[in-house]
């Protein structure tokens, strides 16, 4: 590989790993988008064109899906019921939680899942956007309906499964940003500054972080103008906000031969073209970062 080609995959991995954790640059200024984050969208049962080559794809069902990712203060509220209630637990500088474990084929690159407690959220990260004092969890003054970030796949499907709702499958999380014609971004087939949150969009938190980025409130490009910054109105056909840019979201499947769990979306601290609605990254279920969030899914 040439030096500039492992130069330019170090500074991409730089900035996988540096979203802002605090507004260094001034007050982090509480924003209400007017988007509703309890709110949630029927996506029809229906064939919609899947991938970068247009598959002709059937989901037969119908299903509702979050408008926005879960916030900081939707998570927040959530983990205090649930460790009241031991569905989940704090072992040293983490909250934990029971997973059943994966079926394990040995296949080349794939780690055994077992049964038992796997990681939630990790309580000594700078990036995490809550404070919990022994007892119960606080959302970080201004974060309050930013999306919770800092949760591994085991953290978001919990956070699911405890509402009875589940984490989408790609295929759902595709028809439910795409609708059914061919479009490459969620609200279109081109992106612009004011359409998302990405690398260079600056934004009024990006300015705010000294230009590395940071996550913007749910539903922040809504069409409005905040303190000189005018967002465009970019839903998806289903009226979701944020299923391009600012963080990368969890889906559910589990694929066999292989431990990874795979994100869509992209997110703060990518380039215009990881929003692409047909866009994958994959982690293993532990892994957790500032860039990575997620939504639900119910049966309708």
């Amino acid at each position: 590989m040439k030096l500039s080609a492992i130069l330019l995959c170090l500074f991409a991995l730089l900035l996988a790993g540096c979203g802002s954790t605090e507004s260094d640059g001034g007050p982090l200024p509480t924003i209400d988008t007017g988007v509703d984050p309890e709110s949630w969208s029927t996506v029809p049962a229906g064939e919609f064109l899947e991938g970068r080559h247009d598959h002709e794809t059937m989901v037969d069902y119908d299903y509702e899906i979050m408008v926005t990712d879960v916030t900081n203060t939707q998570y927040a509220a959530y983990l205090n019921e649930a460790l009241a209630s031991g569905a989940v637990k704090q072992a040293g500088e983490e909250i934990v939680g029971y997973y059943p474990g994966d079926d394990f084929l040995g296949f080349r690159h794939e780690e055994q899942i077992t049964a038992g407690d796997w990681l939630h959220i990790p309580l000594d990260e700078a990036g995490l956007r809550l404070d919990f004092d022994g007892q119960t969890f606080n959302v970080l003054e201004g974060y309050e309906n930013h999306p919770m970030v800092q949760t591994t796949w085991f953290g978001a499907k919990a956070y699911c499964d405890f509402f009875d709702w589940r984490l989408p499958t790609e295929i759902e999380w595709e028809k439910a940003a795409r609708g059914v014609d061919n479009r490459p971004y969620p609200w279109g087939d081109t992106i612009e500054q004011a359409n998302a949150n990405y690398y260079s969009s600056h934004d009024v938190f990006e300015k705010i972080a000294g230009g590395l980025g940071d996550t913007t409130p749910v539903g922040f490009y809504n069409g409005a103008s905040y303190e000189g910054y005018e967002t465009l109105d970019s839903p998806s056909p289903y009226g979701l906000y944020d299923m391009g840019g600012n963080v990368w979201q969890w889906t559910g499947d589990v694929h066999e031969n292989q431990h990874y769990r795979y994100l869509r979306g992209g997110a703060k601290d990518n380039y215009a073209y990881n929003l692409r609605v047909w866009t994958r990254n994959s982690a293993g279920p532990q892994h957790h970062g500032t860039n990575i969030g997620f939504r639900c899914v119910r049966d309708s």
